[in-house]
């Protein structure tokens, strides 16, 4: 069905003569409203509403069909939502893959009906160049160099924001949220007494935190349960600011902070080792090196536990967007394949803890704080970046809303 904000009587606005090159992918429906330009509106009433700003997004759209092209429209502001961005991407996403849309390909007779509309609207003409914010890696795969301008990428920003979105132990990862949490500070200090739980942690024990983030894990450890920490970044802001912080704490003798790759990992054995969501940033074929070097790093009697996101194997590194504007080599594989990875290893697995409906709540919540914040954010950021993470937590929470994603806590021990 037609819903127009056209009068009859006049002539027909921009969505109106939009309707049917964007209806006919859809089988003659929108799977949300769309306003254009010019005010004018079309489709369901009562859902989200697309808002074409300008219309190069068009010409970005037809360039390239699909995630990237509406994504690329979106961060610029050339394409907005009027409603709840997660809600809108769910319409949409679910009619492409009723429809057979999601490989971002139009069929034949599409795109005559796509370009006639771009010849009625003046968009034929070059492709627009790809926004500012978006990821230009160069480098040879998996090379400590471009390994280190991905992790530049995504965390080489002012701690002041991740400040705004994640919570006092800045944690950027899924939370635990027991019954008992009622806040994302609970959740997150749920999860970290987790950890070390399962860890067995105790005073004077000596504890291997690799991709230590912004030092959550690292600092609580050495805080509440008295532990020796070595936490390993290559994130240089990410080194300073946890070594502030256990200094301000005055954990300088219990964390050592190192500003180093992986595998440059070095030192006798641990009595324990955590990674949490980081173990997601390796190749496929550097992992099983990565289960050997842990492996290595645990004397006899110790104890791992990994946080991993997991995914199934036809898209293992989570969609255009995510590729090209936060994680470029990022690589998630089915949990299954993680464990047959760590047992090669010389691993034996003593639990797995499903966390996917903890995740989806988490970055819920780093949404209302980011919209609560957002004056603060675009201060920071810079308005096109903080539309990225806009974007990003949105697309995040449906992921893992849909299963499209998981999350898992692998506890394991030296055979």
């Amino acid at each position: 069905m037609i819903w127009t904000t056209s009068d009859l009587s006049t002539p027909p606005g921009a969505a109106d003569l939009l309707w049917p090159a964007l209806s006919a992918p859809f089988h003659g429906d929108l799977p949300v409203r769309l306003r254009a330009w010019d005010g004018s509106e079309i489709g369901p009433p009562g859902r989200p509403t697309l808002i074409l700003h300008d219309r190069k997004a068009l010409r970005r759209i037809l360039w390239q069909p699909g995630e990237l092209g509406m994504a690329r429209a979106y961060v610029t502001g050339e394409l907005d939502v009027d409603g709840d961005l997660t809600e809108c991407l769910r319409l949409v996403w679910q009619a492409a893959r009723a429809h057979g849309l999601t490989g971002g390909k139009l069929s034949a007779g599409g795109w005559m009906t796509a370009l006639r509309a771009a010849a009625r609207f003046g968009l034929v003409g070059p492709p627009p160049g790809p926004p500012a914010s978006e990821a230009r890696i160069s480098g040879r795969p998996r090379s400590r160099n471009r390994d280190q301008a991905i992790i530049a990428h995504h965390y080489d920003v002012p701690a002041e924001f991740y400040q705004l979105i994640l919570g006092p132990q800045m944690a950027q990862s899924a939370a635990f949220w027991a019954p008992s949490c009622r806040t994302l500070a609970d959740a997150q200090l749920a999860k970290l007494d987790l950890i070390c739980a399962k860890l067995r942690l105790e005073p004077g024990m000596q504890l291997l935190d690799v991709g230590c983030g912004w030092g959550a894990l690292a600092i609580h450890a050495a805080q509440n349960y008295g532990a020796q920490v070595t936490a390993i970044t290559t994130a240089p802001g990410q080194a300073a600011f946890v070594a502030d912080r256990a200094a301000k704490l005055g954990l300088g003798s219990q964390l050592t902070v190192r500003e180093q790759h992986y595998r440059e990992i070095t030192g006798p054995p641990q009595d324990a080792v955590a990674s949490t969501e980081m173990g997601e940033h390796l190749g496929n074929a550097d992992y099983p090196a990565f289960c050997g070097l842990l492996r290595g790093q645990l004397r006899p009697g110790g104890r791992l536990l990994i946080q991993q996101m997991s995914r199934g194997s036809r898209a293992p590194g989570g969609g255009a967007f995510i590729e090209r504007y936060i994680a470029p080599d990022l690589h998630m594989r089915p949990v299954g394949e993680t464990i047959c990875l760590l047992e090669q290893a010389g691993f034996e697995i003593s639990s797995l803890q499903a966390m996917r409906q903890d995740y989806a709540k988490t970055i819920r919540v780093w949404q209302l704080n980011l919209e609560r914040r957002w004056d603060q954010a675009v201060a920071i950021l810079g308005l096109e970046s903080a539309r990225v993470w806009r974007l990003y937590l949105a697309c995040g929470a449906l992921a893992f809303e849909e299963c499209r994603m998981d999350v898992h806590q692998i506890l394991a021990a030296p055979r």
